[in-house]
């Protein structure tokens, strides 16, 4: 037993955390997140006559669709990180639901807790997508 802790210790294969995610990984996951599993683009993106989503401004800011009155009219843009949050800020309102001014989005915005590396690789990977044009 202790040749084998020793062996493992040695060979540092028995860590008990990986590695954080970094560069491209984290953008990956990101993507992957945003993407697949948050879905942020059904709000954030405009949409197309279709009612496709419009690839082109991916999470610039899109129009609600009419709703109750204490829903959201309007989806903020995300692309490029959220105007008025730093980085770190914005990690932290994908992990507690809360704005750095303290309040609460309207919905149907739902309150994510993503984990620590979630909210880091949702804010990596947006942080690569164009803003918006300057109107």
């Amino acid at each position: 037993m202790f040749v084998a802790a020793l062996g493992c210790a040695e060979l540092g294969a028995c860590s008990a955390e990986p590695a954080p995610l970094t560069g491209q990984a984290l953008v990956q996951r990101g993507d992957y997140l945003v993407n697949g599993v948050v879905l942020c683009g059904d709000c954030h993106t405009p949409r197309l006559a279709d009612m496709s989503l419009d690839e082109e401004r991916a999470l610039q800011g899109a129009e609600m669709p009419p709703g109750p009155p204490d829903m959201a009219s309007y989806a903020p843009e995300l692309a490029g990180i959220p105007a008025n949050y730093t980085e770190d800020q914005f990690i932290a309102f994908l992990q507690t639901g809360v704005r750095p001014d303290g309040s609460y989005p309207m919905p149907p915005m739902p309150p994510y807790r993503l984990n620590q590396e979630d909210a880091r690789a949702v804010a990596a990977y947006v942080a690569t997508l164009p803003k918006a044009a300057a109107e």
